[in-house]
């Protein structure tokens, strides 16, 4: 039997994390969509993220982007954030929109450019100094678009160098989060394509080291959650991109396109002991058409809603079928689980801790929306490389 009282004092306790440039104009490689209202520079993305904190309760950090989110002073950005309830959280490294970085930058054939790539990724580690961030996040656009282009394994040296040489600046409470993706922009050979190669570099840089799973990141058909069920059993699970994908990286709201696969996921994080073991459970998202604030509160509730279900499954009658071998059982345990409607929970859940029973209704009778509205006329809007 599932305890419900502990399935609501760890719904009470996730934290979901936000992306400081989910709150900016974003759009496709064809155009970005302009919004009313959007964010001018970090310290109103902050503004509007303490907006679905403050609803949902669970929102307790905001990614950063650098450099879309440099500012002169980090430790002045890290006490607007505190001044609204919230912490900053990883900081997200850019080595795909410099021009020097066409053909790569820590896997880069020439050193030069390889040391300006390091030289951000240590700028990156300066900032998570000043701002008290724990998880340095690293995602590498890095590859080749044609046979012959450029050494496969040489480029797997530079990089471990370059990871090597950051990953030594760590502070003693800092971490590395290594993410993957299997293509795109380069076409031919991504050199951090999957799971097993951001493992096999964490697993030689050490403890600090630990791997990203982007759920939009995979082949079509991809077993995500037995990759997230190897490494929790491994140790080398160090948070996700939480985001929906139909034919590739899409970047639509989680659970938009397969609410099933992320339950199946939260289910193995629930399972592997994610829930208390450093995983960050972050959102990687561009709202390109929807309004920015109600997206992302509508995708945090996406994944309380997964999580409960996840929380909801008979663990001792599942264990009971599997070892039975009774195929059909097992996997109507998981099946009464995501079929079960937890709004009600979530509803009674975010009562007991002083909050609105529906978070998107009582932001828009916040007056949120038409006050930022009305105040952020003029300046340059944040979007895509701002």
């Amino acid at each position: 039997m599932t305890d419900l009282a502990a399935v609501k004092a760890a719904l009470k306790n996730q934290a979901v994390e936000t992306p400081s440039w989910a709150y900016g104009n974003s759009g496709t490689r064809f155009k970005v969509f302009a919004q009313q209202g959007v964010p001018r520079s970090p310290w109103e993305k902050l503004d509007d993220a303490a907006q679905v904190h403050a609803f949902t309760g669970v929102a307790p950090t905001v990614a950063l982007h650098i450099p879309w989110d440099k500012v002169e002073d980090y430790a002045a950005l890290a006490k607007h954030a505190e001044e609204r309830g919230l912490k900053l959280g990883a900081i997200n490294s850019n080595t795909f929109q410099d021009d020097d970085f066409k053909l790569g930058s820590v896997c880069h054939a020439d050193a030069a450019v390889r040391r300006k790539a390091v030289a951000h990724l240590l700028e990156c580690v300066d900032i998570m100094d000043a701002t008290g961030s724990r998880d340095l996040k690293l995602w590498f656009a890095d590859g080749t678009n044609y046979p012959g282009q450029d050494d496969i394994v040489a480029r797997q040296e530079r990089l471990g160098e370059a990871l090597a040489e950051v990953y030594a600046r760590l502070g003693d409470e800092q971490r590395m989060l290594l993410e993957y993706k299997f293509f795109e922009p380069a076409f031919y050979t991504t050199d951090v394509p999957d799971w097993g190669t951001a493992y096999a570099h964490c697993l030689k840089l050490g403890p600090k080291a630990r791997v990203v799973v982007d759920t939009g990141h995979h082949a079509p058909g991809t077993n995500i959650e037995f990759i997230v069920a190897l490494l929790l059993r491994e140790g080398k699970l160090g948070g996700f991109d939480f985001n929906s994908r139909f034919y590739a990286d899409d970047d639509l709201m989680v659970g938009a396109a397969d609410p099933f696969q992320l339950f199946r996921i939260m289910y193995e994080v629930s399972r592997g002991g994610g829930f208390s073991a450093d995983v960050a459970f972050m959102l990687d998202q561009c709202h390109n058409l929807e309004a920015k604030i109600p997206a992302i509160i509508r995708s945090v509730m996406n994944v309380q809603e997964a999580t409960a279900k996840a929380l909801l499954v008979d663990r001792e009658a599942l264990g009971a079928a599997q070892v039975a071998g009774d195929v059909l059982a097992a996997n109507a345990v998981l099946m009464d689980a995501f079929n079960t409607d937890v709004r009600p929970l979530l509803r009674e859940v975010r009562e007991e801790m002083g909050l609105d029973a529906d978070p998107i209704a009582a932001y828009a009778r916040s007056g949120w929306a038409e006050k930022i509205v009305a105040e952020r006329v003029g300046g340059q809007q944040a979007g895509w490389g701002a």
